[in-house]
């Protein structure tokens, strides 16, 4: 057990987190840095965590989860919610118990808010509201996102850009918040701030547009034929009828929310695959714009080729302050 001394000592460690858009190869680069630093890698996926999704969620297969010990992968079980502010508590004590070992911690991903809420804090915001959420989520039903979003924009226009308006979660929370406490929710986060138990270098990897894109359109239809159609037809079958009562948040990720669409008959499987492509790039480019307005990041040049990836790890050890033990 460590004393107060010794903990002072490691939390005052930097911990390096690789960041970037979806298909950037984040997890490719994690896995050899972890292998050359003898480091654990702590999963930044709002997805990953769940067991019931993993082609859709590019979880690691089963000979690199062996290959290198993960945190947050396949923890959770759908329909049980999880969020960032979840994440960043249970993170820190993970972050914390991996620095006891003697060990590296690695955080990776792209989930935008849980990497922020980690690095950064979170602001201490009001717990939901069962019956405010309950009917937000009837006035959506009957009303449209757009409408709600509409709403949001006119009261808090500084949050409303922070959304996607098809991402319904965060702009109920948004509105929910803004109704129990009658303040604005970037006011809100300004003011009420936790800071952050550790510091962290952010690596951040970059691709040229048109390379980044290409390789999205290549990995859905990657994801096609392992099996996606598959998983989501599993998932459709499970928990649809649930998830359309009530929405289950990790359930409308992309890649998923398009074919229980294509199930329920409002396209084809070319329309599904072509749309699960292009909201994949919009959402890779609003992690950039994300992670370059929101974060300090150190970017470099991703791996393009396999061979690349022994000079990206070089660029992260010449970037990164490895920890010392005392």
């Amino acid at each position: 057990m460590s004393d107060g001394k010794e903990t002072s000592v490691k939390e005052q460690v930097k911990i390096l987190a690789i960041v970037g858009p979806t298909a950037s190869g984040k997890s490719a680069l994690a896995l050899r840095l972890a292998t050359h630093l003898d480091a654990e890698i702590v999963s930044a996926d709002s997805r990953q965590i769940y067991r019931e999704l993993t082609i859709g969620s590019a979880k690691p297969c089963k000979e690199e989860l062996q290959q290198v010990r993960h945190h947050f992968i396949d923890e959770r079980s759908l329909p049980a919610p999880y969020d960032a502010g979840t994440f960043a508590a249970e993170a820190e004590t993970r972050l914390a118990e991996i620095l006891s070992r003697g060990k590296v911690p690695i955080v990776v991903g792209g989930s935008t808010l849980y990497v922020q809420s980690l690095v950064q804090g979170l602001a201490a915001l009001p717990k939901s509201d069962p019956e405010v959420r309950k009917r937000l989520y009837e006035e959506l039903h009957t009303l449209g996102a757009q409408a709600l979003y509409a709403r949001l924009k006119s009261i808090d226009p500084q949050q409303a850009q922070t959304l996607d308006p098809t991402k319904t979660q965060r702009l109920i929370r948004s509105l929910e918040i803004i109704e129990l406490t009658g303040e604005r929710v970037s006011e809100l986060q300004r003011r009420a701030h936790r800071a952050p138990r550790f510091s962290f270098c952010v690596i951040g990897l970059a691709l040229p547009r048109p390379v980044l894109y290409a390789r999205i359109n290549a990995r859905v239809l990657e994801m096609m034929r392992k099996g996606l159609l598959e998983e989501a037809r599993w998932l459709y079958e499970k928990f649809g009828r649930q998830h359309q009562q009530e929405k289950i948040n990790a359930l409308e990720t992309v890649g998923y929310k398009e074919l229980f669409e294509m199930f329920e008959g409002k396209h084809s499987l070319e329309e599904a695959i072509a749309q699960i492509q292009q909201h994949t790039r919009n959402y890779a480019k609003r992690q950039i714009t994300f992670f370059r307005n929101k974060l300090s990041v150190h970017w470099i040049a991703a791996p393009e080729r396999e061979q690349d990836i022994a000079f990206a790890l070089q660029r992260v050890i010449s970037i990164f302050p490895q920890p010392v033990f005392q």
